[in-house]
């Protein structure tokens, strides 16, 4: 797979699996962006500004169970099976959350619609890794993990259409934005049908002739596509077939084989999660609470930032690849911090209004954004293949436990106490992302243009490899 040429079954692939980051960002985007509309009493729903601080961390919760629980799933039976399952329940979610009648209720579908998209983070992340050729995996894991910006925007901008009470009455524009979701998760699902199962996952799971089926249909496509002649195969790897990994193993590996690495994951994860979660679940509160912006205007400003956060991991996803991993990420965390305690400080003074303080978010989230992408691509690299869907689970939903329901729930009572407070919650992102920078300068590995195989070598291998 890593020597295939990109072709056309490739953009496949990326289209199929990478357009669930479109969904999440458009989940976490709507909850943001309407929350100054599920405040009011004619919604139907009434909440208070810390039940939406609550809302977002339940979702929050809801990602970090459901990557857990999927991702172990995912290790156990498969990609496919996994990734088309966890869309499923976004879907179901997603849609039940459109009829919430109390905040209870909605609170319930929030849990079970981050599940969903937690799961699939685990099923994709593992996938597209298993599948893009490792001369492109930087860029592309990059570029798909920053598409979840798309969503983003989109999501503002749906906001203040549906926000819009000359247009729709209050209690029903949410509705639609949910609704709307669940429509773009449909699409979703007809393309990923025609994504194939990994074939490292088959090899490895004692279904050696179907993975060589894939294969050979895959180079058929790809050669068709690309007229080009592929390589010869000239590096072969004998392994012990196994039915799955035990927990206990998975467990073992990532604390004891690999520490280091074990570090350098939940690092990159924390600093990343906090900040993240804690801005753009609250960002909308900040500026209709602390500066009288407008419910129905304030969205606007999440569509410059998403923008930021788009082009970030697009632009400098390259990089990743040719000036390697270790550089550009340990740049970008501890960039991001630097530019955000500035930001901090201009905040707290007064000197922002809330024109300037969005456009220091996208400046912030220009190097965040990459940097953010980039915890997703290492934690996906630097682990055996048996254990990477519970490798990206463990990271995320840990690191997001800590840093994303912590995070929202600390900025929901900052918003309340003021600028000072709210600056204060910027000053710990800071310093989150500053030190996970620093553990990236020590620990990182050098991934790029690498095998999976050759960064951590399967356990079917020999389980005696020692860290590299």
């Amino acid at each position: 797979m890593d020597r295939l040429p990109w072709a056309r079954w490739h953009w496949m692939v990326v289209i199929g699996l990478g357009t669930v980051w479109i969904l999440d960002g458009l989940e976490v985007t709507i909850v943001g962006s309407i929350a100054g509309r599920l405040t009011e009493e004619d919604s139907g729903l009434g909440l208070t500004t810390a039940q939406i601080g609550l809302a977002a961390a339940i979702y929050v919760a809801g990602a970090c169970t459901g990557a857990l629980v999927f991702g172990y799933l995912t290790d156990r039976f498969g990609r496919k099976k996994l990734f088309i399952m966890t869309l499923g329940v976004y879907l179901a979610a997603t849609v039940a959350t459109a009829f919430s009648f109390n905040p209870l209720f909605f609170f319930i579908c929030r849990f079970f619609t981050g599940a969903g998209i937690g799961g699939e983070y685990a099923a994709i992340n593992s996938a597209i890794d298993e599948l893009i050729p490792a001369r492109h995996r930087g860029k592309i894991d990059l570029a798909i993990n920053g598409s979840y910006w798309l969503g983003t925007a989109f999501g503002a901008i749906l906001s203040v259409f549906l926000l819009d009470t000359a247009i729709f009455p209050p209690e029903l524009g949410w509705r639609i934005a949910f609704g709307l979701g669940a429509v773009l998760g449909l699409c979703i699902l007809f393309v990923r049908r025609n994504v194939p199962e990994s074939p490292r996952w088959l090899f490895i799971h004692r279904d050696l002739q179907s993975a060589e089926t894939i294969v050979d249909d895959v180079e058929k496509q790809v050669t068709e596509s690309t007229g080009e002649k592929l390589e010869e195969v000239d590096e072969y790897l004998q392994i012990k077939q196994r039915k799955s990994t035990g927990f206990g193993e998975i467990v073992r590996v990532g604390v004891t084989k690999y520490p280091k690495r074990f570090i350098l994951g939940l690092s990159l994860f924390i600093g990343q999660a906090f900040l993240y979660n804690a801005v753009f679940f609250t960002y909308a509160l900040v500026l209709t609470e602390l500066f009288d912006v407008p419910v129905a205007v304030a969205p606007w400003s999440l569509v410059p930032i998403a923008i930021g956060n788009f082009l970030g991991p697009l632009l400098l996803g390259r990089f990743f690849d040719t000036i390697g991993r270790r550089v550009m990420i340990s740049s970008c965390y501890i960039g991001s911090g630097v530019l955000l305690i500035v930001t901090g400080v201009l905040f707290q003074a007064g000197i922002l209004d809330p024109v300037t303080l969005t456009v220091c978010w996208v400046i912030v989230f220009f190097f965040a954004s990459a940097g953010a992408s980039a915890a997703y691509l290492t934690v996906s690299e630097i682990f055996p293949m048996e254990t990477r869907a519970m490798a990206i689970a463990f990271f995320y939903a840990v690191g997001t436990g800590l840093g994303g329901i912590i995070g929202p729930i600390l900025f929901g009572q900052f918003i309340e106490d003021g600028i000072g407070a709210v600056a204060f919650g910027y000053f710990i992102g800071a310093g989150l992302m500053i030190a996970a920078g620093l553990v990236e300068v020590f620990l990182g590995i050098d991934a790029e243009n690498r095998s999976l195989e050759d960064i951590a070598t399967p356990l079917s291998v020999n389980s005696d490899t020692s860290e590299q």
